[in-house]
C-alpha cells in the first residue's frame, strides 16, 4: 500500500513519510514543539499519546483498506458494505484497537482549525472514546490536552507534524512493528533528557537484551515487579520472535507491576503497541512492598531493574518475604531480591540490575543475607558490568541471576551446578557512543550469554557446541566453599583472577633480553665514566 499524501494546514501537498528514520525525525520536532512549554515528564505524556492514537487510527485505516478489497465484500449488497466496514469484530479478531469515527486521525487533523474549544478538545474526547471502546485502554490514555495551560495553536501545530507520520505502508513491515521502533526510539530519546528521573520508567536496551539473552524466556510466565514502561516484557516477546517466529510470542504470559502512575500509563501503551496484552501489568498503579498485586504468582522467570539503593520504601519487618532475613530500612536492595526469589516457580529464574554495592556490602544485616541466599543455593551468576551504561545514574551496576534448581533438570539434560555459582566480569566491555554514554554491542551480548549457557549446558550451547572453560580475568565457576572463604563477598573481580597475557612468538626471549639489557646498562654507565672524566680533564686545564 503506497504511503498517502494529505494537505498540512497553511501548506501544499506533502510526501507521506515512509521511513521509520524520517518518523522519527518527525515526531522528534513533535516533542520540541512543546518543550518550551513544560517539562520533560509532562510533554513526554502529550506526544507518546499523540503517537499512540495515530497508530491506532493507522492500524485501523490499513484494516479497513484490506477488507474494502476483500472479493467477498463485492458478494455483500451494496447496501450493507458501510454496515461491515464498521463491523467491530472484523478488527478486533485480528487484534486492531477499534476506534470509533471522531476519534480516528483524518477526523482530527480535518477539524483542528475549526474546532469549537480547540484541537484539544477533540484530542480529549477521541482518547476518552478510544478507551470506552477497548477495556484494555481503560484509564490509560492521557486527556489533557484541553487544559488551561496548553497553547491550542501549538498543539495544533504538533498535530499537523505528527499527520505526516504513516505508521502503514512500509512493505510487509506491520503498522505495529514500525510504531514499536519509533515508541522505544522516543522512550530512550525522553529518558536522555529526563536524566536521573528517567530511572523510573528506562532501562538501557543493551542492559535489558543481556538479561534476556541469558535466561532465554522460550514460553511460560514473565513476571517484572517494578516493570517502568514494560522493556523487558517487550524484548523478551522480541527474543521469542527472532528465535521462534512471531506467532510464538504468545506463548509468553506477562505479569508486572508499577507504582508510578505516568510510568505504568507508558508501560500499558508500549505493551498494545508491542501487541502484548496490556491487562499484564495490572489494572492500577501499585507499590510492590506495600501492595503486592500478585501474591500467589509463580514465575518461570522474573526480570528487573528496581531503584538502586532505595531507602524511602514500605518495609514490614514480618514480611513472609523475608526468608533470609529482614532487610534494612536504610536499604531495599536485599528486599527487592528476597521479593524475587518469592515469587519463582520451582525451576524459575531471574535477572535483576542492582549497585555493586549489594555484592559486598555488610551494613544493616546485608552480609547475613547475601551468605543465607548462597547457602540456600540460590546465586546462579554474577556479573559485573562496565561503567557509563546508565544514564540515569553514575553508580555502578551489576546483574545478579538466581534460580530455584541447579540440577540436570531430568530431560533438559542441563549440567548439574548445585553447590556453583559463575563469575563473569564484563567491566571491559561496551563501545562508547558518545562521550558519557556506553552501550553493549551484538557482540557482547553474545560471549556473556554464550558463557552461561556453556557454563549451564543448555540446548543453545549444545547447538552451537559449546563448552565451558575458566578463562582468566573473565570467567570463573566458584564453588560454595571458596565464596565461603571471601565472606560471601560476591564481586567477579575476586574470583576471576588476572588476563592472561598472550606472549608474542617473535618476541625475544625474557633470559635474552635481561642479558641484552643488562651489558647495555653497563655499556652506558662506562660510556658516561669516560665523558665524565674527560669533562673534569679539560676543567683542569681551563683552571
Amino acid at each position: 500500500m503506497p504511503p498517502r499524501k494529505r494537505a498540512a494546514a497553511g501548506q501544499g501537498e506533502l510526501p507521506g513519510v515512509s521511513s521509520t528514520k524520517e518518523i522519527q525525525d518527525i515526531l522528534w520536532k513533535a516533542a520540541d514543539k512543546l518543550r518550551g512549554s513544560m517539562d520533560a515528564a509532562q510533554y513526554k505524556e502529550f506526544v507518546l499519546g499523540l503517537v499512540f492514537l495515530k497508530y491506532v487510527s493507522d492500524a485501523f485505516t490499513e484494516r479497513r483498506e484490506e477488507l474494502a478489497a476483500d472479493p467477498e465484500l463485492a458478494q455483500i449488497p451494496e447496501h450493507r458494505r458501510a454496515a461491515f466496514l464498521e463491523d467491530k469484530d472484523e478488527y478486533t479478531e485480528k487484534n486492531v484497537f477499534w476506534v470509533p469515527a471522531t476519534a480516528r486521525w483524518d477526523h482530527i487533523a480535518d477539524n483542528a482549525a475549526s474546532a469549537e474549544g480547540g484541537v484539544g478538545s477533540l484530542l480529549d474526547t477521541a482518547m476518552d472514546e478510544v478507551m470506552k471502546a477497548n477495556k484494555a485502554l481503560t484509564g490509560v490514555l492521557p486527556k489533557i490536552f484541553n487544559r488551561d495551560n496548553v497553547d491550542q495553536q501549538r498543539l495544533k501545530e504538533l498535530v499537523d507534524l505528527i499527520s505526516d507520520a504513516r505508521f502503514t505502508g512500509h512493505g510487509d513491515r506491520p503498522a505495529q512493528d514500525v510504531l514499536g521502533e519509533v515508541y522505544e526510539y522516543f522512550l530512550e530519546r525522553f529518558a536522555r533528557a529526563e536524566g536521573k528521573r528517567a530511572g523510573e520508567f528506562y532501562t538501557p536496551a543493551s542492559v535489558v537484551r543481556l538479561i534476556v539473552e541469558v535466561l532465554e524466556p522460550y514460553e511460560g510466565r514473565v513476571y517484572d515487579p517494578a516493570c517502568g514502561s514494560g522493556g523487558m516484557f517487550v524484548q523478551s516477546g522480541k527474543f521469542v520472535a527472532r528465535r521462534r517466529g512471531q506467532d510464538h510470542t504468545h506463548d509468553l504470559a506477562i505479569y508486572g507491576q508499577e507504582a508510578n502512575e505516568r510510568t505504568w500509563r507508558l508501560a500499558k501503551m508500549n505493551l498494545a503497541i508491542h501487541g502484548m496484552d496490556p491487562k499484564g501489568v495490572g489494572d492500577r498503579w501499585a507499590d510492590t512492598f506495600a501492595d503486592d498485586k500478585l501474591p500467589d504468582l509463580q514465575a518461570d522467570f522474573v526480570m528487573a531493574n528496581p531503584p538502586f539503593n532505595m531507602s524511602d520504601w514500605a518495609r514490614k519487618s514480618d514480611d513472609r518475604r523475608w526468608r533470609y532475613g529482614a532487610p534494612p530500612q536504610s536499604n531495599a536492595n536485599y528486599a527487592w531480591l528476597q521479593h524475587i526469589v518469592s515469587k519463582l516457580g520451582d525451576r524459575g529464574s531471574a535477572g535483576v540490575v542492582l549497585s555493586n554495592g549489594s555484592m559486598s556490602s555488610k551494613q544493616s544485616g546485608e552480609g547475613e543475607i547475601r551468605a543465607a541466599m548462597v547457602e540456600a543455593d540460590l546465586v546462579a551468576c554474577m556479573i559485573a558490568l562496565p561503567g557509563n551504561l546508565f544514564r540515569t545514574t553514575a553508580i555502578p551496576a551489576c546483574l545478579w541471576f538466581l534460580t530455584k534448581d541447579k540440577s540436570p533438570q531430568g530431560a533438559k539434560a542441563l549440567e548439574d551446578r548445585r553447590s556453583r555459582v559463575l563469575f563473569i566480569d564484563a567491566r571491559a566491555m561496551g563501545t562508547m557512543v558518545d562521550r558519557t554514554e556506553r552501550v553493549l554491542t551484538e557482540e557482547d551480548l553474545a560471549r556473556v550469554a554464550d558463557t552461561y549457557h556453556a557454563w549451564r549446558g543448555t540446548k543453545s550451547a549444545r547447538e552451537k557446541g559449546l563448552t565451558y572453560e575458566d578463562v582468566p580475568g573473565f570467567c570463573y565457576s566458584a564453588t560454595l566453599e571458596e565464596i565461603a572463604k571471601h565472606d560471601f563477598v560476591l564481586t567477579p573481580g575476586r574470583y576471576v583472577g588476572a588476563a592472561e597475557v598472550e606472549e608474542d612468538p617473535d618476541a625475544e626471549p625474557v633470559g635474552e633480553r635481561i642479558a641484552r639489557l643488562t651489558k647495555e646498562l653497563f655499556a652506558h654507565l662506562d660510556e658516561s665514566a669516560r665523558l665524565d672524566g674527560v669533562v673534569r680533564e679539560q676543567l683542569g686545564r681551563v683552571s
